[in-house]
């Protein structure tokens, strides 16, 4: 199916809208469980899977209309495939990294998980045989000794419990996102349009996550109205406006292209997080988070 390219004006105003959107996404997890018990891991797994199960479930039914009409003219095995496979990544995306928020601070958390564009560029090169530039390795390079910085030099405090943990869990989270985004990009590259596309990955996700809690011990109801309402924002805003957009934005430009303008999330979240609950940054992960945009920016920006 031939689509003509929108406009480069229109494919920034969305991107920015969807940047903005995702980047409120790590400050409703942290008010949603404020106040919670998370005394024990079983149970901290399983209220981020509550909140990601949750958040994917709703999002999943505000698209139901994109069933009609039945069957779908876009709809093949092969993009379906990919759109299944990008839906079991994100739930595993969303629970690796709603629960390192419980370890580490927002600021680290975010910048580790938008490491996405070093896996997806490292992706590319192993397994699509993209050529990688000397630029793209040196900046690749920065950006690993930032994570590494912030990895192991953010110290014990009262946002960061554990923070080797947490920041392994976004680091995780962030190879997970990525093989989000490759897989998105298929299955639209494949002729599944961005509706379609975002109802079966959401779905899918919401399938694998929604008998999780359960099994770990956690109801569904009895909790306070705060963290159904988080679960609310979570798809509104992030899910719906932000990644449905950055989604959009992969069918016009690589996995690698789009993420490098997610590099401002962590920026801004970092800053809600200090405004909203007074987590200020540890030098460790302003210093690496430094190194990380830069390493980021070097290897992602155009070669001349």
């Amino acid at each position: 199916m031939s689509v003509n390219r929108p406009p480069h004006w229109q494919i920034a105003l969305v991107l920015g809208v969807g940047v903005l959107a995702v980047s409120t996404a790590a400050l409703l997890v942290r008010w949603g469980m404020t106040g919670l018990p998370t005394h024990s891991l079983g149970t901290t797994v399983g209220l981020s899977i509550f909140l990601a199960s949750g958040r994917l479930s709703v999002a999943a039914l505000c698209l139901i209309p994109q069933l009609h009409p039945w069957p779908w003219p876009d709809l093949s095995r092969q993009n379906l495939r990919w759109a299944v496979a990008a839906g079991v990544a994100l739930a595993a995306h969303f629970s690796l990294w709603f629960t390192s928020l419980h370890y580490t601070s927002v600021a680290a958390s975010t910048m580790l998980v938008t490491t996405t564009p070093i896996w997806s560029a490292l992706v590319g090169y192993l397994w699509q045989r993209q050529t990688l530039q000397p630029q793209g390795w040196l900046g690749m390079a920065i950006a690993f000794g930032g994570s590494a910085l912030i990895s192991a030099g953010e110290p014990t405090s009262t946002v960061a419990r554990n923070p080797l943990l947490g920041n392994g869990l976004a680091i995780a989270a962030a190879w997970a996102v990525s093989a989000y985004f490759i897989c998105g990009q298929a299955a639209q590259k494949a002729g599944l349009s961005i509706h379609h596309y975002a109802l079966v990955a959401y779905a899918t996700a919401a399938g694998v996550l929604l008998p999780l809690p359960p099994l770990l011990g956690l109801a569904y109801t009895g909790w306070p109205l705060k963290l159904y309402g988080a679960i609310l924002l979570l798809a509104l805003i992030p899910q719906l406006v932000g990644h449905t957009s950055l989604n959009w934005g992969v069918r016009w430009l690589s996995p690698t292209g789009v993420t490098l303008l997610v590099l401002a999330e962590p920026i801004a979240a970092s800053l809600l997080a200090l405004l909203l609950f007074g987590e200020v940054p540890t030098t460790a992960v302003i210093t690496g988070g430094i190194l990380v945009l830069v390493g980021l920016s070097v290897a992602l920006w155009p070669s001349p």
